[in-house]
């Protein structure tokens, strides 16, 4: 038997476009379990290798139905961060706007907040609780919108 190694291979994953796979809601993810962070690492990695054109990404987009979420966060001066199981608490200041998706044609357009409070696990599974405003708070409703099921 081989033991189990985290993070053995860090790649990028295909992107899910079947609607009926990216309407399914997400499970929660577990921070303790292996599988879980694997997937964290490869949608990063799948983020970096589309970041001429994409900011933020949710699991379901590379065929996994689990709570991750990870963007390019201005606001942390453009790394990329990474949430589990990330719920929006507060929601303030309405707009319009359209939006694309990476695993969907075109633009749709769709509301959303300009702040937002979230409440999320890192990758080693400390709860935060975060606040974010603009871009960033608009791509995160997105990704949010994904582990949800909901098709934008």
């Amino acid at each position: 038997m081989l033991p189990l190694t985290r993070y053995t291979e860090r790649m990028q994953q295909p992107i899910e476009t079947q609607i009926v796979n990216l309407a399914k809601p997400a499970r929660p993810a577990d921070p303790s379990n292996p599988e879980d962070l694997q997937i964290a690492q490869d949608l990063k990695d799948t983020l970096r290798a589309h970041s001429d054109g994409c900011v933020g990404m949710a699991a379901n987009m590379i065929g996994e139905p689990v709570a991750i979420i990870v963007f390019v966060d201005d606001e942390m001066g453009g790394g990329i961060t990474t949430m589990l199981n990330p719920r929006i608490t507060t929601a303030q200041q309405y707009y319009e706007t359209a939006e694309g998706c990476l695993s969907l044609d075109g633009e749709r357009a769709v509301t959303r907040a300009q702040y937002i409070e979230v409440d999320y696990d890192n990758t080693k599974g400390k709860p935060r609780h975060a606040r974010f405003e603009g871009f960033t708070a608009q791509i995160i409703q997105h990704e949010v919108d994904h582990c949800l099921g909901k098709i934008i």
